[in-house]
């Protein structure tokens, strides 16, 4: 047997961002090497980014990670390290692994099984290797085994699944089981959705069984290319018990996992021979604790809030710093979205504190600050986050309040412009050229939109001069009936919500009013937003307007979207899924009332693809989003469900 000290990294990395993306490889092996680890396993394409889309297609891009590759294997000395990049082979670019020893490039082993679906598109730009063939490729001379390959360490066997490797039924570690492999090192790119941490680590224990050997996940965290966020979540488990998890959702570049095992020897044979002393040192011998790597959110009765509060935080947080935006600037309705977004750049600072201390926040946010640095939590947030509430003459007192309450509460700079000469203007120019005076009764629609249309100019003057990110606030039960202005409420460079859905949103501000997260404050201040019925507030005060009365129920809505969209149900199944349902008898609805929200839903959801079409780019949060761009795709024009709707009796 030979005990061994494992590492795994999660890196924030940047897609083609070369010397950052060197900068952190080179961290996170100096730091498993103070810990003496012996392995250290690094993420999927961390080389040249994971999300270099299109531009794995560039000839450049893929001989810069060769060259930045070849910078970094002097760096390994006295370690095995594996890290990933793309490489062109016999006129196929490959999703490769660099198996490095000792200073040495060992072997290039390229992923089998490539993600297509969803957020990924890897066989546009990647071919999948074979099971079982091997080639060499000529590097600086020398010819390097490449392709399906195992690797005989310091006399251990070692064998990789690259990230979607283990989400397929037949994946290597069956076939590792019969091939004495001792260790399965697993470089992934995997996006977060809720709850999936513990799908990983369920992979992750049925293939260290597998093998009754060490497996290792290491993992990207941050926002590393816009839309997907990466929650960290390296874990080293062996023989089907977990020995160590990582952090998730660190605002660090580099976050080091370790933990000792025992591997059994094996014979050379079939193998790359990689001559190989491991560590002897006391510190390699230290052992694991049995659960105190958990963090104190992760054991949280409410984990799913917990989780949307630090992925959409930590997301924020990068895509303003690698964007080199100087701050946020927000239209602060004093509504739950607009209250949403701006809560979780409150929470954004306070986290980003706690995990990178004062001195480690100004280094990472010093380009968004002219002068002397804010100190405390307030003071960042005062410096980074505009909100404007931009009254009409429609809007209310208790809006104004509830906006104005929040942003002090979390110490954002508040300005108030009244843009109610904005919208008369256009009102008299439109009413000049029909000669006629526009009116609620013929014209509601028009009047709802010019108000929401004449809040943009002014708002994105500020982002401008602030040289921040404009914030939209458009959540995903409105983008999926199209109640949203176009280049009104859905202006903005970033949509943070817009993948999550109103009930889900109602809850969560309603737990941070009243418990928080882990570590943090609860927000009194929210009481204002919360006590309110969501409303647009762009019809007159008497007309009482609210979201539910202009559409449904936002959770016959929602459930009506999930039917429909993410299980892909028509009509007559919703109705017939509906009719028995405990949310409808919530709502006392009979079957006519039923119908008649399925036909509204479907109508407005199928006029409304090209607003989803023209939304500010979101993040991915669950298996449930409409973003065309990356995961759910629907005609511009189409026949609109008619023939279905028709059907309903």
């Amino acid at each position: 047997m030979k005990r061994i000290k494992f590492a795994a990294a999660a890196l924030n990395q940047t897609p083609i961002a070369w010397q950052q993306n060197a900068d952190n490889i080179v961290a996170a092996i100096e730091a498993a090497r103070k810990q003496h680890a012996d392995v250290l396993c690094l993420p999927e394409l961390c080389i040249s980014g994971y999300g270099c889309e299109d531009a794995f297609l560039a000839e450049g891009v893929r001989a810069t990670a060769l060259e930045i590759l070849l910078q970094i294997i002097p760096e390994t000395q006295g370690m095995a390290v594996a890290l990933g990049l793309p490489m062109e082979v016999a006129g196929d670019i490959y999703n490769v692994v660099a198996m490095v020893v000792d200073g040495k490039l060992k072997g290039l082993v390229a992923k089998q099984n490539l993600a297509g679906d969803g957020l990924h598109y890897e066989p546009r730009w990647f071919t999948p290797w074979e099971a079982g063939r091997q080639t060499t490729v000529e590097i600086e001379g020398e010819q390097i085994p490449f392709g399906d390959l195992l690797f005989h360490v310091g006399g251990i066997r070692i064998g990789f699944e690259i990230c979607e490797d283990a989400w397929v039924a037949e994946r290597p570690a069956l076939r590792f089981a019969y091939q004495q492999v001792g260790v399965i090192l697993n470089p992934s790119a995997s996006h977060f959705a809720f709850g999936k941490h513990r799908i990983r680590q369920q992979l992750l224990l049925a293939g260290s069984t597998a093998i009754q050997g060490v497996y290792v996940y290491a993992n990207l965290v941050g926002n590393e290319a816009g839309r997907a966020i990466y929650d960290g979540d390296t874990m080293i488990g062996s023989n089907g018990m977990l020995l160590a998890s990582g952090s998730r959702f660190s605002y660090q570049d580099v976050v080091l996992t370790t933990a000792v095992s025992e591997v059994q020897e094996s014979s050379p044979e079939g193998c790359i021979e990689c001559l190989f002393a491991f560590s002897q040192s006391e510190a390699s011998r230290e052992e694991t604790g049995d659960d105190t790597f958990w963090d104190a959110w992760e054991k949280s009765e409410f984990l799913k809030e917990e989780e949307f509060a630090r992925a959409l935080s930590l997301a924020l947080f990068d895509y303003m710093r690698k964007s080199h935006s100087r701050g946020f600037v927000l239209s602060l309705s004093g509504g739950a979205d607009s209250a949403t977004v701006a809560v979780l750049i409150g929470l954004m600072i306070g986290f980003a504190l706690d995990d990178l201390g004062q001195d480690g926040l100004s280094q990472r946010l010093s380009h968004c600050v002219e002068g002397e640095l804010p100190g405390t939590a307030q003071q960042w947030v005062h410096e980074l986050l505009w909100c404007v509430y931009q009254a009409t003459r429609n809007s209310g007192d208790v809006t104004r309040e509830a906006a104005c309450l929040l942003a002090e509460s979390i110490g954002a700079q508040f300005f108030e412009l009244d843009v109610d000469v904005v919208v008369e203007e256009y009102k008299s120019l439109i009413s000049g050229v029909l000669n006629r005076e526009l009116t609620w009764a013929q014209d509601d629609l028009a009047l709802q939109n010019i108000q929401a249309r004449g809040r943009a100019p002014s708002v994105w003057m500020l982002a401008n001069i602030k040289r921040g990110l404009l914030l939209a606030t458009s959540n995903r039960s409105e983008a999926a009936v199209g109640y949203t202005t176009m280049d009104g409420d859905t202006c903005g460079g970033i949509s943070p919500i817009a993948g999550i859905d109103k009930a889900f949103l109602r809850r969560w501000l309603k737990w941070v009013e009243t418990v928080g997260p882990v570590g943090g404050a609860a927000i009194p201040a929210l009481v204002k937003v919360n006590e309110q019925q969501p409303t647009a507030e762009l019809r007159p005060p008497e007309e009482n307007q609210t979201d539910e009365s202009d559409l449904m129920p936002y959770e016959i809505l929602d459930l009506i979207e999930r039917l429909a969209i993410r299980d892909k149900q028509m009509p007559q199944e919703i109705l017939d899924t509906l009719v028995d349902h405990p949310v409808i008898g919530e709502f006392a609805a009979d079957r006519q009332q039923v119908i008649e929200w399925i036909k509204r839903f479907f109508q407005l959801w199928s006029r409304n693809q090209w607003k989803r079409e023209r939304f500010a780019p979101s993040f991915h949060v669950d298996d449930e989003n409409l973003d065309p761009k990356t995961w759910c795709r629907f005609p511009i024009l189409s026949g609109g469900f008619r023939r279905e709707l028709a059907a309903l009796k």
